[in-house]
């Protein structure tokens, strides 16, 4: 089977810091990758190179295209690269307010990303529109509302719509429960892991929490410094950690 994505030694520095080091891994059809580690340890500046949102010094992005096979997305053209993070990649965001459009209405937020591929039939854009407000547990007489007017979790909820209303084949995700109670959390989970089963989708999550892995990672890399110390398989990594730094990260989620 041919990857969907191969990362080949990726890295990044800001001055003197390492920001992420000769990362590489392969990401297959379908499959989940989530990418732990503390603060400051290379996560998010490593998943912001992968998805096009900072340029790495080194390394390629080779995405499997539809229509020309696998590319290096790091030298392909601006506005290329943006057509693709409407298409074949989305871009789930930590904070919501990052992701969507605060100043339109929840069908809106969904339509605006179908019209940027070319749908321009109204009926046609707010029926998926409220298809979509459905399928992430929002009500459809939701839809005129701002997201001003949702909570944090429905917000979140709204931000995946609009991200995978145009059937992506890779969703990058920093950090998709951060700042939400358990309980929100907790439902969230449940709705992505659905998602990610139904629409076969490939995903990469960044995340601190272990538990996030846990219930939708097939592989887990956890890094260090910028470093990756450690890849697998992701119960056999929680299960029977490897590197002491894992060791130390499951050990404290342990002592809870």
């Amino acid at each position: 089977m041919t990857p969907l994505l191969q990362v080949r030694d990726i890295s990044r520095r800001y001055g003197a810091r390492i920001g992420c080091s000769d990362v590489s891994f392969d990401l297959f059809p379908g499959e989940v990758m989530g990418i732990v580690g503390e603060s400051g340890s290379g996560k998010s500046t490593l998943l912001n190179c992968l998805a096009g949102h900072l340029a790495p010094d080194t390394g390629q992005v080779i995405f499997d295209t539809r229509a020309d096979g696998p590319v290096d997305t790091v030298i392909m053209s601006e506005p290329a690269r943006r057509m693709l993070g409407r298409t074949d990649w989305a871009f789930v965001h930590q904070h919501a307010r990052d992701g969507l459009r605060m100043g339109v209405s929840a069908g809106g937020n969904i339509g605006e990303r179908l019209m940027a591929v070319g749908a321009r039939h109204y009926g046609d854009i707010r029926a998926q529109a409220s298809d979509w407000l459905g399928r992430v547990e929002i009500a459809e007489d939701r839809i005129d509302d701002r997201p001003t007017a949702y909570s944090g979790g429905m917000q979140q909820r709204l931000q995946i719509a609009r991200n995978l209303v145009t059937d992506p084949r890779l969703v990058f995700m920093d950090e998709p429960t951060g700042g939400l109670d358990v309980s929100v959390q907790a439902r969230l989970l449940d709705l992505l892991r659905g998602l990610v089963r139904q629409m076969g989708l490939s995903a990469l999550i960044v995340t601190h929490d272990l538990a996030v892995v846990r219930l939708l990672a097939d592989r887990l890399m956890v890094m260090k410094d910028g470093h990756v110390v450690e890849a697998g398989l992701t119960d056999q990594v929680l299960d029977d950690p490897q590197h002491a730094y894992t060791q130390l990260l499951v050990s404290s989620v342990l002592q809870v």
